[in-house]
């Protein structure tokens, strides 16, 4: 029983009522689904974020500390976030980044709330978590109203008039349809249609057969990936050839390797630069770090982490005091303004919005994401 307390008695003062490591590495915490239906992009995302973490800790660190990323997989459950998010607390991280979806990331919140822990650059565009703001919540990306509103732009812009709009029957979905509805409105369109369906069992067989007898010209498919991968895969068998754009929450490259040849045409909206765009300050660093690394390329979510995890490190930088806690931390992001090369990311009381950037990219005949 000594010894159980003895190890205890050292945990909290390793930790320190400050939420920060007396001594050790600068722990970032990533509660995300590395297993389950969004492992593709977690991994990605991951993958992008460490690809930073590791320039920085190669150049010295902060103030003389490395950082490291420390990771829990909640499999995109609600229940195994909060999970996840209360074990990281307890480990003394000093925020979060990169969670995955409305679901899991909303269900944090009042852990988030709990341990003052900061949340930065979530991979998911609800409303619910930006109005009002949420005091713990850090955006990085746009909204998912943003996207699909220039998607259909996008279709708008290159002759399309004829269009449906097949969403998923949740928060997601209904966020980004009102995206898409609004697109619609100020290129003066209306949508034919505008259908919902179950995430749980889409069966979207029989809406891709009426589609194509419709002679539709384009489908907003809006959903996670097993669903748009079936929606596709459907509407092509039925003989349409009418354009397919989805979001960005299926910019991966596993979401090309499932579709096969039926991927190629396909517009998937974007929050980051083209990640091949060495224009871009941000792009161009993070190839020139890939290549050092031996990558030939990245993937967006690649680049997302990226970002995310240059905004922590900006951030980082900024914090006052010898030492960095957790408090610190929160209160020099609460004011940052950061150019991550070529985007300007600033937050203040009443805005957590982080960027606005959207863009489209089209699946090429490589598999692909060519803009």
């Amino acid at each position: 029983m000594k010894r159980w307390v003895g190890l205890a008695a050292l945990f909290a003062a390793c930790i320190g009522s400050s939420g920060a490591w007396a001594q050790g590495s600068l722990r970032i915490g990533m509660v995300a689904g590395f297993s389950g239906p969004v492992a593709g992009l977690v991994h990605e995302s991951a993958d992008g974020a460490k690809l930073y973490f590791d320039a920085i800790n190669a150049q010295g660190g902060i103030k003389g500390q490395t950082i490291e990323l420390v990771t829990q997989d909640d499999k995109y459950q609600p229940a195994l976030a909060v999970a996840g998010a209360k074990a990281l607390a307890s480990q003394g991280v000093l925020a979060l980044i990169l969670s995955r979806g409305t679901g899991p990331t909303e269900a944090m919140l009042p852990a988030l709330k709990e341990n003052k822990l900061p949340l930065i650059a979530p991979a998911t565009g609800a409303a619910s978590l930006r109005d009002p703001v949420q005091p713990w919540v850090f955006h990085l990306r746009a909204s998912y109203e943003k996207e699909a509103e220039r998607a259909v732009k996008h279709l708008a812009g290159i002759g399309v008039k004829r269009i449906n709009i097949v969403q998923v029957n949740d928060e997601f979905g209904n966020d980004a349809g009102k995206g898409a509805i609004k697109g619609l409105d100020e290129a003066k369109l209306r949508a034919l249609s505008h259908l919902r369906y179950d995430r749980n069992k889409p069966d979207l067989g029989p809406t891709m057969q009426a589609i194509a007898k419709a002679g539709i010209e384009a489908v907003v498919l809006i959903g996670p990936a097993y669903a748009v991968v079936e929606g596709i895969n459907a509407l092509r068998a039925a003989g349409s050839t009418a354009h397919v754009a989805t979001l960005s929450n299926n910019a991966s490259s596993d979401f090309v390797k499932q579709l096969g040849e039926n991927a190629r045409g396909t517009i998937v909206t974007q929050l980051f630069p083209y990640e091949r765009s060495t224009a871009n300050p941000l792009v161009r660093e993070a190839l020139g770090l890939a290549k050092a690394a031996g990558r030939a390329e990245l993937t967006p979510a690649q680049l997302e982490g990226f970002a995310a995890a240059k905004l922590v490190v900006e951030t980082l930088k900024r914090t006052n005091g010898k030492e960095i806690t957790r408090e610190g931390f929160t209160k020099a992001l609460e004011t940052a303004r950061v150019d991550l090369g070529g985007l300007q990311v600033h937050y203040g009381e009443k805005d957590h919005n982080g960027l606005e950037f959207t863009d489209v990219s089209i699946v090429g005949p490589d598999g692909k994401f060519w803009r």
